[in-house]
């Protein structure tokens, strides 16, 4: 893979060219959004009929527009959705009327503490029409008489999801999930869209332990949908992370399973730790992104959310300042490089058994001590050898040999392949 400073830049690229997408939960945006993302990585794509039952859930009508706008008596657009997907309310449904601006006032959504920013707001199971637009732009309308189109359609179609399946050398599952949902927001969705690409992109080179799944699904409904899809093979997934709000100059924010201590906690917990970057790790709520669907009781799936600065923590959250500037090809890569550290401490996170049970074995005439030579950390590594082989009993993980020794987790993952190698211990 490239190094980590083109990767970003080319995430950035992808952000920017996703970002004028009008995407939905359902739609062709979404689908326009998955061809796109379907030349970095092959994606199977799923597409799921209106009315479908998905658990508690109905699959709702898909929603398109073409255009949509607000003109002043004199034909101009003082809104227009042609500037940006954000103008209009999400799943707004067709009109095309005449109206005072006070009558027209009730359809708007603006941001009085933020005159010159446009907000994200949806409407999705609730028949509504609106626009949302600057206050400050608001402010400027005179009295008078506005048309307004929202030339839409809700009508029996489709919910559009994605998978990429990068094969491990178990059948065992990772999922990793993102949403693309949203129309023109960089960080909440797109940074995590392209992070989840890349991170593909790289785990396909890597030939992991894990088979690792990603989903590209619109938000909660798409996660459920999945979830009612493969409720019979939900077992097989065993650790999952959900990318969102990826892209921001914040520190880091693991926001940990419901169970607490699934590993995929311990895990993330132990690379932000012992990576010394600043980061915040917080517990599970049952709010959020679709760790919240996956880790529901009936599933209790060992499911985390990795971002930097959460959702609803920045100002420009659900805004049009949440634009391609707002996100770096610098944080991008950062977050891409946390997700590769802890994927791989999971991969290689096994349990060993000591074959040579009593006493300590002689690692010298193994030529154990031998192979450390030159090494700036030999004594260090040598100390994860003894610790790998005190608590290889079947029952530690060499995550547990890494947090109670305090070495770091290559230097015990090494270790242990060298024992494993001298025939000292098994998995």
């Amino acid at each position: 893979m490239a190094p980590m400073t083109a990767v970003g830049e080319e995430m950035h690229a992808l952000v920017e060219r996703l970002y004028p997408l009008c995407r939905s939960i359902t739609g062709d945006g979404v689908r326009a959004t998955l061809e796109i993302v379907g030349e970095c990585v092959p994606l199977r794509v799923h597409e799921v009929p209106t009315g479908t039952q998905v658990l508690d859930w109905t699959v709702p009508q898909e929603w398109n527009i073409r255009d949509a706008y607000i003109a002043d008596s004199s034909g101009k657009r003082v809104v227009d959705f042609a500037a940006s997907s954000l103008h209009v309310l999400g799943y707004s449904v067709p009109v095309s009327a005449t109206m005072p601006l006070t009558e027209l006032r009730e359809h708007l959504h603006t941001l009085p503490d933020h005159p010159g920013w446009v907000p994200y707001r949806t409407s999705y199971y609730k028949p509504e029409w609106g626009f949302c637009l600057a206050q400050e732009t608001l402010d400027a309308l005179p009295d008078g008489d506005y048309e307004v189109c929202v030339d839409s359609t809700l009508a029996d179609g489709h919910l559009t999801y994605a998978e990429h399946v990068v094969p491990g050398q178990i059948a065992d599952e990772v999922i990793v999930s993102c949403h693309v949902c949203h129309p023109s927001l960089a960080n909440d969705n797109l940074a995590g869209i392209a992070v989840a690409t890349f991170l593909a992109r790289a785990l396909a080179q890597e030939k992991p332990y894990y088979t690792y799944r990603f989903l590209f699904a619109p938000g909660t409904i798409g996660a459920i949908t999945w979830l009612a899809r493969n409720a019979e093979r939900i077992e097989q997934v065993k650790h999952g992370l959900v990318l969102a709000c990826a892209g921001d100059s914040g520190r880091l924010t693991y926001k940990q399973s419901r169970r607490g201590d699934a590993e995929i906690d311990r895990v993330l917990r132990h690379v932000l730790a012992t990576s010394e970057r600043p980061h915040h790790v917080t517990e599970f709520t049952p709010y959020g992104y679709d760790e919240r669907q996956f880790c529901s009781p009936g599933f209790d799936l060992g499911v985390g959310s990795l971002s930097r600065t959460p959702y609803a923590g920045y100002p420009e959250y659900h805004t049009s300042a949440d634009n391609p500037d707002f996100v770096s090809p610098e944080a991008m890569a950062d977050t891409l490089a946390v997700c590769r550290e802890a994927f791989a401490v999971l991969d290689r996170n096994r349990r060993y058994v000591n074959l040579s049970p009593y006493g300590e074995p002689q690692l010298g005439r193994r030529g154990l001590y031998d192979s450390l030579g030159g090494r700036s950390d030999a004594k260090q590594a040598q100390l994860a050898m003894l610790w790998v082989l005190s608590l290889s009993d079947g029952e530690h993980s060499l995550l547990d040999v890494a947090e109670r020794s305090g070495l770091a987790f290559d230097l015990v993952a090494a270790a242990a392949g060298a024992l494993h190698g001298a025939g000292l211990i098994k998995a």
